[in-house]
């Protein structure tokens, strides 16, 4: 009976020798647990954050950011502005014409609101021409610009003055006055003369040329009636007129006025004439009731006014 070696375990295995060392028998055990995270490769998270951007910057690109609405302004559904009305006021053929001819064209989805008729607007005294209204029936509407009627009178006028200043872009030459009055900055007029200022005054004579600031009408005395009224705006505020003279000249039509604001007043004069341009040419003369030893300058400038030679 044979017994084959035995060799402790940690010895060698002797060479050539059919004795091997002796081992322990291993347990196997489970590797251990990896979290899902690290089992995924860089490059796969790398593409995902791409993808990632991509989509919100598109996102972005098509986000429209619309201004929001004045306060008390609520958004609703855009229709094509009315027609201008004519100036005597919408008819009702029309209104119902233009609401027939909208109805007709809107698509089945769509609903198209028919327009209110315009509301009556009564012209603010100061303005130049109130919605709806020509600018004669703004006029007229004007508390500060009676009705000129038959009853103002012509007056007499004296021999014109030879001496004259030439406004080119008027087309006019007018007189230039005698002392106190001298030649002052034109602007925003195109030739202008003034009186002294008085000490502690606030206004004083003014002689001036233009082109016609105002919407020339049909007739010229229309023409000088809108121009009369703009030159309140060179007037205190508050002032109203009274004609005082309304008559025709060589080419154009003259108005003689006084203008009142509080206690104190003025005496001014318009005379509008055709000087070729095109426009007609106004020459506007006003004096105060503290320089009146020069009202009878308005007179000089009334009779003066012709066309430029």
């Amino acid at each position: 009976m044979s017994y084959a070696p035995v060799v402790l375990d940690g010895e060698d295995e002797i060479k050539g020798s059919r004795v091997r060392t002796a081992t322990k028998p291993r347990t196997l055990t489970s590797p251990p647990e990896r979290s899902r995270i690290g089992d995924i490769r860089m490059r796969v998270v790398y593409r995902g954050l791409a993808v990632a951007a991509a989509v919100a910057a598109a996102a972005v690109a098509v986000v429209v950011v619309l201004p929001s609405e004045p306060d008390g302004v609520v958004a609703g559904p855009v229709t094509a502005p009315p027609a201008a009305q004519p100036s005597s006021g919408p008819s009702a053929e029309a209104s119902v014409s233009v609401s027939a001819s909208a109805s007709a064209s809107a698509s089945p989805s769509e609903t198209v609101t028919p327009a209110a008729p315009a509301a009556q607007v009564t012209p603010t005294p100061g303005t130049s021409l109130a919605p709806g209204y020509t600018a004669m029936e703004a006029l007229y509407a004007d508390p500060r610009v009676p009705e000129l009627t038959a009853k103002v009178k012509r007056m007499r006028l004296p021999a014109p003055s030879r001496r004259v200043t030439k406004d080119r872009r008027s087309g006019l030459a007018v007189p230039k006055l005698p002392k106190p009055w001298k030649t002052y900055g034109p602007a925003p007029f195109t030739t202008r003369q003034v009186l002294p200022r008085l000490r502690g005054g606030t206004v004083r004579g003014m002689f001036v040329t233009c082109p016609l600031p105002i919407m020339e009408q049909k007739s010229p005395r229309d023409s000088a009636l809108l121009a009369a009224r703009w030159t309140l705006n060179h007037h205190p505020k508050g002032a109203r007129i009274t004609w005082l003279a309304s008559q025709p000249v060589r080419h154009g039509w003259m108005l003689v006025y006084r203008v009142t604001y509080g206690k104190r007043s003025s005496r001014a004069a318009v005379v509008v004439v055709d000087g070729g341009m095109s426009k007609p040419g106004l020459a506007f003369v006003t004096v105060p009731d503290a320089q009146r030893k020069q009202w009878s300058d308005i007179a000089r400038v009334a009779s003066g006014v012709r066309v430029l030679g």
